[in-house]
């Protein structure tokens, strides 16, 4: 463990104190309710202005229809006392960042024409005034706007193939000309080489248009004509674009192997002029690096990454710094801080849209690099000694750090925070040593009508004297001396951790009447390698053990009825509530959503490929052990008694329905075990936390609506085969099909 002894060299530490959301009478609040998330609003991508008096961010809000999500930019001064300001109209923009001077804010912004979204494309608005104006008109948009620094280029990424540049430019040559241009048929064929040819919620992958940087020089108004200039070509995608200190030449990622998944990860480091030329590899470091953050002196670069060799399960990541010079070796920061650096928790209200992603920030005098940490469930905000290793709290509390910011000097940080009881708000901590400050209030309105009740904490210790943590949800009003139904709540990843942030969920859940469960079992992310990567090639297996020692601890403690039982969970929470009631009949209702029921049939058609052998030691045509059978809960279906409601989407290509919900529910209708699936039409594995509003809402009611029925005995007539009074006791044989 690194010396984590306070140093006068470090930042001191700060205590980032959230304040509870208003006073008013309990009897003046009501319980929140599923449909209150259509009023929620959320926050994404903070970036603090170069000299740090100012903030702008996503402000993203359900639309009209609630199919979708609206963003808009907004802005505020760090020194509060003002209310936050609407910059753009949206209905999508994003991306924002600042010119080295301030004066101007490039972003993305994607319309829409007759009905159909368009590819975003870059805009720039002046901080002194007048209207924002789009400055590309690329094929395939544009993204990733980097500032040079002297503000006089930005370079930003574009996936448009020559083809496509070549038909925009006959295109407008013959609109021009006031000639019809037609729309050439482009096939939507699919021809597939690779293993890995589409991704979870972005759809097929296009190798034909791989992500290059291109390069344009900054405009003052919309008067102004500057066309981009295409920097690197080939086949393979770029990013993580960021300029040397003097503006010269521009480094980035990308990895040249045509089929990477053969290989450990690896991230190759190039260097290009920025006039144009050609790119040079730096360096190749052996992992697959987050975004790259410049020091002051322009001579190294800081990082998040996982050491992938041995292959585990679970690999903690860590931060580290790197030499830019040819055969530099990279430097870990984190190695002895059992910790997850550049980590957090997770739950299913942080921003949607809009969201955006955190890099290390050096201090001025780049002797400190600061970035997040997940720690017991719980996300910090630490300064990291570049010299020592040393480690200094900046925030603690029982919270969770989403997003920061910093100012150009790395003094001013804002932090966009989250807990139990707040989806998320920007805080302003001014320098080092500062109590941190509030700077918005976006959900207090309606928060303040809402009877939201705190989680409580326990540790309890498994089968094996291991401690595990977990929280318990209890509704507003809670009796110790009643009996309250219960639902555990299982977590997906399985690489994953609950703690101290926003769950819509378990509040409503626990609004109804439910005592909520939801622990960390091992696997977990934030408890140390030891502890998530325990369940390689055991998975499932002892985490059954521990999410039942939770239930025994949490019945233990009283207030439970131990008949009406419930358990639910997504992704690797799916799977394992499957096993669940595969193992045990304790239960008397289970929710299995986004699950995976048989591993050999995943194997097969997951979007990303387990070529390496993190899970399982050989792929299942060589599985002469059984090892994908044994670990399968198809293959425990005859053991299953419990009602079973399956969750699925139906573009879920990281579990696919297949290989998963469908196979459950046609064994145990066969078996004739009550059982529905639920499909949600053009949902993904985002579905709960960033699918349509009006989708996210019914899966709430569904999951709800299924305890409410089996554990409560609310009637439920749309879960029954027909209505029971026109059931017929003697049914006719089915009619002989083909198949």
């Amino acid at each position: 463990m690194l010396n984590r002894l306070l140093r006068t060299a470090l930042l001191p530490l700060v205590c980032l104190t959230i304040a509870p959301l208003g006073h008013a009478a309990a009897e003046k609040k009501r319980n929140i309710t599923e449909k209150d998330l259509f009023d929620f609003v959320w926050i994404g991508n903070p970036q603090v202005s170069p000299d740090g008096a100012r903030v702008v961010y996503v402000r993203v809000v359900v639309n009209e229809k609630k199919e979708g999500y609206d963003t808009s930019l907004w802005m505020l001064a760090t020194a509060g006392g003002e209310a936050p300001r609407q910059l753009t109209n949206g209905p999508h923009d994003g991306g924002a960042r600042w010119s080295p001077d301030g004066k101007l804010l490039v972003f993305t912004r994607a319309d829409e024409k007759d009905g159909k979204p368009q590819p975003p494309q870059l805009c720039l608005l002046s901080m002194a005034g007048g209207d924002a104006f789009v400055f590309t008109d690329l094929p395939k948009g544009a993204g990733d706007p980097k500032w040079s620094p002297d503000g006089k280029w930005i370079v930003f990424t574009e996936s448009s193939n020559p083809e496509d540049l070549a038909k925009q430019a006959a295109k407008k040559k013959k609109e021009k000309a006031g000639e019809k241009a037609e729309e050439e048929h482009e096939s939507d064929v699919h021809v597939i080489t690779q293993a890995v040819y589409r991704e979870n919620d972005e759809g097929y992958l296009d190798p034909k248009r791989p992500q290059h940087l291109w390069i344009i020089q900054a405009l003052q108004s919309a008067d102004e004509k500057r066309e981009p200039r295409q920097l690197t070509s080939g086949r393979f995608d770029e990013g993580n674009a960021f300029w040397s200190k003097d503006g010269a030449q521009i480094y980035f990622t990308s990895l040249h192997v045509v089929e990477p998944y053969y290989e450990l990860p690896k991230t190759e480091l190039y260097v290009i002029p920025a006039k144009g030329g050609d790119a040079k590899l730096l360096l190749t470091i052996p992992m697959d690096t987050g975004a790259l953050a410049l020091s002051p002196d322009g001579k190294s670069a800081a990082f998040v990454a996982s050491v992938d060799e041995p292959v585990n399960s679970y690999t903690q990541p860590d931060l580290w710094t790197i030499d830019l010079t040819p055969g530099a070796q990279a430097r870990n920061l984190t190695s002895g801080f059992d910790d997850d650096a550049g980590a957090g928790v997770f739950g299913d209200n942080a921003a949607p849209r809009g969201l955006g992603g955190n890099a290390p920030v050096w201090s001025a005098d780049g002797k400190t690099i600061i970035d997040i940490y997940a720690k017991e469930g719980q996300t910090q905000l630490a300064a990291f000694d570049v010299a020592n290793s040393a480690v200094t709290d900046l925030t603690h509390g029982k919270q969770a750090i989403i997003r920061y910011s910093a100012a150009a000097d790395g003094k001013k940080t804002v932090c966009l925070v989250s807990t139990p009881t707040r989806i998320n708000d920007l805080f302003c901590i001014d320098q080092p040593g500062a109590e941190p400050r509030q700077l918005t209030h976006v959900n207090d309105t309606l928060f303040a009508q809402l009877n939201l009740t705190e989680p409580e904490e326990i540790w309890y210790e498994s089968f094996d004297g291991k401690r595990v943590q977990a929280w318990v949800q209890r509704p507003p009003g809670f009796d110790p001396t009643k009996k309250y139904p219960l639902i555990l709540n299982i977590h997906g990843g399985p690489h994953a951790a609950y703690g101290y942030i926003f769950e819509h969920e378990f509040q409503w859940m626990a609004a109804k009447g439910y005592v909520v469960l939801y622990p960390n079992p091992r696997g977990s992310t934030s408890y140390g390698q030891q502890f998530g990567n325990i369940i390689q090639y055991k998975y499932p297996g002892d985490d059954f053990k521990d999410l039942m020692a939770s239930v025994d601890e949490v019945v233990r403690r009283g207030g439970i009825d131990e008949k009406k039982l419930g358990v639910t969970g997504g992704s690797g929470g799916g799977l394992l509530t499957d096993w669940v009631v595969g193992h045990t009949d304790r239960f008397a209702a289970a929710v299995a959503q986004r699950d995976i029921a048989d591993w050999a049939d995943w194997w097969y058609t997951a979007d990303f490929t387990l070529f390496q052998p993190s899970w399982f030691k050989t792929p299942p045509f060589l599985d002469t052990e059984g090892d994908y059978k044994a670990r399968s809960p198809i293959t425990s279906i005859n053991n299953v008694k419990t009602p079973l409601m399956l969750v699925l989407g139906e573009d879920d290509t990281r579990t696919p329905p297949g290989a998963g919900g469908e196979q459950m529910f046609r064994a145990l209708k066969f078996r004739k075990i009550p059982t529905v699936m639920v499909k949600f039409p053009n949902e993904t594995h985002e579905l709960s936390r960033s699918g349509q509003p009006w989708h996210r809402v019914e899966r709430l009611e569904h999951i709800v609506g299924w305890f409410d029925h089996w554990l409560l005995g609310v009637a439920k007539p749309e879960y029954e085969v027909a209505p029971k009074d026109e059931v017929s006791a003697k049914p006719k044989p089915p009619a002989e099909k083909r198949p």
